[in-house]
């Protein structure tokens, strides 16, 4: 096992004492179930996540990875470091410093495992975030994404920019811990625009009656809405 996961968790707590305190300078559960897939599937475990990065290797180029509501960029810098890949890890503005110091506490573990990690300001919803973020991933994460309603619709349309805004099929995967019934909207108007499918449960932990949920969104076949030239 490579000792890149474990090592980049100890430096980002270690990162996390000595910064502000937060909702998104916390590392949550969703973010470990990520992080442990990621580590599996690098570890040549099967894991619901082979057949999606196997199908998006690019023989010679690193796998180009966006990372919402990166918090504390833990799942970004372990997917650069697990994956070799080149990832963008995304927040508000006010998360970026936090984002900054731990790319750089990680600095070594990814030019040993040969990952890229840069940080970037985005706001959900926002065209002009959106459109310097711009579309060229191969696979986009997030976890635990879902916990204000009034983010749904922003969140909502970014996916559709980053998803519904190129011929070739983008896959968007959320880790995710339900917590309350309302979340179901959010869930609902997702499945006007993409087909969303269940790919691994974890089992309830720490007390907990349900465990950590892993989603695929993919667009639908039909478009599942407006395409490039809405947005341009």
């Amino acid at each position: 096992m490579l000792h890149g996961a474990s090592s980049i968790l100890m430096k980002l707590s270690k990162g996390l004492n000595e910064t502000i305190q937060g909702i998104s300078f916390q590392l949550w559960p969703p973010a470990t179930t990520l992080i442990t897939l990621l580590d599996r599937h690098r570890t040549s475990h099967p894991t619901p996540l082979s057949s999606l990065f196997d199908s998006c290797s690019v023989p010679h180029r690193r796998l180009r990875l966006l990372e919402l509501g990166s918090g504390t960029g833990a799942v970004g810098i372990a997917a650069a470091a697990l994956l070799g890949a080149s990832v963008t890890i995304t927040d508000l503005p006010h998360v970026l410093p936090n984002l900054q110091f731990n790319i750089a506490a990680n600095a070594k573990i990814l030019e040993l495992h040969g990952g890229a990690v840069d940080a970037a300001a985005l706001q959900w919803g926002q065209t002009a975030d959106m459109e310097a973020i711009g579309r060229e991933y191969d696979v986009i994460l997030g976890s635990d994404l879902v916990y204000h309603e009034n983010l749904y619709d922003p969140l909502l349309e970014t996916l559709r920019f980053l998803l519904l805004g190129r011929e070739q099929k983008v896959v968007f995967l959320m880790s995710h811990l339900k917590r309350w019934k309302k979340e179901s909207a959010f869930f609902k108007k997702a499945n006007k625009f993409f087909d969303v499918e269940v790919i691994h449960t974890d089992s309830p932990c720490n007390g907990s009656r349900i465990g950590v949920t892993v989603y695929q969104f993919v667009r639908k076949c039909n478009g599942g809405g407006k395409l490039k030239s809405d947005f341009t």
